[in-house]
């Protein structure tokens, strides 16, 4: 099991900032971020395996765990043959996937996950407001829709926080979400960087 890629899960309510701490990680070298959304925007619509995805999501279904898991296999398989990824050097962090406990289990075989950053927040008012705020800013007015974030709340709570049992518990970190995101990085990275460290012997390495 040693070609499973050394990777670290973001993981957290909708809101709770994962997307934000994925890219800024993203940035520092021996680190490569990968979010689900950026693997769905990136599919070749036109592609057999596009079409497949499309077939689902143009009926406002969920796309299959197979499916999903395929997708992202065929994107990091794409952004290693580039170089973007060096599996040799980089943490892979991975948000947004798995989603649930099937997708953890079919993606173990690929995963050697170290540990798992919760990003929590325990006042979902303030995740709703937060929510709203940055909806109405990106101009996504179905986000800013207090029934939509909080069925969001909802699914995740259903189908992807029993996820955090699945691994055990010794690797799961839970840090505060509230505040600053140059604080929540700090917090982060006392996490990431002693197990960068001690997997990675040339962290910066090509």
């Amino acid at each position: 099991m040693s070609n499973r890629f050394k990777t670290v899960l973001l993981f957290g309510m909708p809101g709770v900032g994962k997307g934000t701490q994925g890219k800024i990680l993203g940035h520092i070298p021996g680190f490569f971020h990968l979010a689900c959304g950026d693997v769905f925007r990136s599919l070749d619509v036109s592609s057999p395996l596009g079409q497949k995805v499309l077939a689902f999501s143009s009926r406002g279904e969920l796309v299959p765990d197979e499916l999903t898991i395929e997708m992202w296999q065929r994107n990091v398989q794409a952004q290693t043959a580039l170089s973007y990824f060096k599996p040799h050097a980089d943490l892979l962090i991975l948000d947004g996937i798995p989603r649930n406990v099937p997708q953890a289990k079919a993606m173990e075989e690929h995963l050697d996950v170290l540990r798992v950053i919760h990003l929590v927040c325990a006042d979902r008012d303030a995740m709703v407001h937060r929510m709203r705020r940055r909806a109405l800013k990106e101009n996504r007015l179905d986000d800013a829709d207090e029934k939509v974030i909080r069925r969001r709340f909802e699914v995740y709570d259903r189908e992807t926080k029993p996820v955090l049992a699945f691994y055990p518990a010794p690797i799961v970190s839970e840090i505060e979400a509230v505040g600053a995101p140059a604080e929540v990085l700090q917090h982060v990275l006392e996490v990431l960087v002693p197990i960068q460290n001690s997997h990675f012997r040339n962290p910066l390495g090509g």
